[in-house]
């Protein structure tokens, strides 16, 4: 079957909830993928931050056919052995305390929602319940992660949304303050906004919202499902600002591509959750735990953190240099491998072209071009993406 065919069937027999490329890749390695018809393409948004050690790591698929042969599921009411190994590098390389798994970076944040109030509940009282997120905020498709995202466009369809929730705007430490009443539990954000447009804070505000929710005895929960695990040049974001959160969530880069999720835990909140209050059947099976032990030491021992930092101060200042020669560019901005290019235009026939001339790339709010390559990607793949985006802007003009 070919190509067409293949993509023809796929929109007969799958829901229809993406608008998907005309792109059927069938392999991978490093930073690169090729389709069917053995075209190349450098890959700048890593299976959206999934693929942070590129794709088809040797550590990690090494890691998979070596559980894949001896045990690949059982259940969470037996310890295993690679949940605990995985767990236990987490909470040595992090504040944590304690590990809950899952599946996704939705369910990772569905159980912090979900302790965050039994806690609050437990600790100050029932009328505890209510959550401060920030507006144009993502935390997931679930019901309750739907209502906690600042984005009525996903919003849209689903009412009556769970209650609970408010929004205040981003980066904006008195209108948090303002925000918290008798109700408040916890305060969630993403310490960079990834798919509101690569919005990072000014330098303090995570410190700042740190000693706000100690003052008011209520918890501190980041989402980290796109920017953790290497992908701002430090393992965790929130060690940019040297805080510490009591609640934190990871998904996507977390196993290397394997589906997992996962809810780091100061123990003191973490002790709220007893046999029974929360589980998941998948969550931290043999296999994904066994992928992200392999891919948190590949981050940990192969200079990729380093190599991050480096190659997104060089990345930053290549976009820097494109804003200056094409008006229409309203902004650059980022930390590390997660960079965004506001334009003052419609961001999506670039991406097509960009796909034409064999890089993925990204656009989110309809205008901010998002680049989030592999964690090993160099300068020379970034210069001939650079000069490939230059091509686009130009035929633009």
């Amino acid at each position: 079957m070919d190509s067409q065919t293949l993509m023809r069937l796929s929109e007969q027999v799958i829901a229809h909830t993406y608008n998907r490329f005309p792109i059927l890749p069938v392999r991978g390695k490093g930073t690169r993928i090729w389709d069917r018809e053995g075209k190349e393409y450098i890959d700048f948004f890593s299976g959206l931050a999934v693929c942070n050690l590129g794709h088809c790591h040797p550590r990690v698929v090494r890691a998979i056919q070596d559980q894949a042969e001896r045990l690949i599921h059982v259940s969470n009411l037996y310890y295993i052995e690679p949940q605990i190994e995985l767990a236990s590098l987490l909470c040595q390389h992090s504040f944590a305390d304690k590990v809950f798994f899952c599946n996704s970076g939705a369910e990772a944040n569905e159980g912090a929602l979900k302790l965050a109030r039994k806690y609050a509940k437990e600790k100050m009282g029932q009328d505890r319940y209510e959550i401060i997120t920030m507006e144009h905020s993502f935390h997931g498709r679930t019901l309750a992660t739907l209502t906690a995202t600042g984005q009525t466009k996903y919003q849209k369809g689903y009412a009556p949304l769970m209650p609970g929730f408010k929004y205040v705007p981003f980066d904006n430490l008195e209108a948090v303050r303002k925000a918290i009443d008798s109700k408040t539990c916890a305060v969630l954000l993403e310490p960079i906004q990834g798919e509101g447009g690569v919005r990072v804070p000014k330098e303090g505000y995570l410190k700042g919202l740190r000693e706000i929710c100690h003052e008011k005895g209520i918890l501190l929960i980041l989402d980290e499902v796109q920017v953790g695990m290497g992908r701002t040049g430090k393992l965790f974001a929130y060690e940019h600002e040297n805080v510490e959160p009591d609640l934190l969530t990871l998904a996507k880069s977390l196993a290397g591509g394997v589906p997992i999720g996962a809810l780091l835990m100061k123990e003191e909140v973490a002790r709220s959750f007893e046999p029974g209050d929360h589980a998941s059947t998948f969550g931290g099976n043999f296999l994904a735990t066994a992928a992200g032990v392999a891919a948190l030491q590949a981050i940990l021992e192969e200079g990729m953190l380093e190599n991050c930092q480096k190659v997104g101060a060089y990345f930053l200042t290549k976009l820097q240099g494109l804003q200056n020669k094409f008006n229409f560019v309203a902004d650059v901005r980022g930390r590390g491998l997660i960079l965004g290019m506001e334009l003052k235009i419609d961001g999506a026939e670039i991406v097509k072209e960009m796909m034409k001339r064999g890089f993925l790339v990204n656009c989110t709010m309809n205008n901010v071009l998002r680049f989030l390559p592999p964690l090993i990607i160099t300068e020379e793949e970034v210069d001939q993406m650079i000069e490939a985006l230059e091509e686009v802007f130009k035929k633009i003009t």
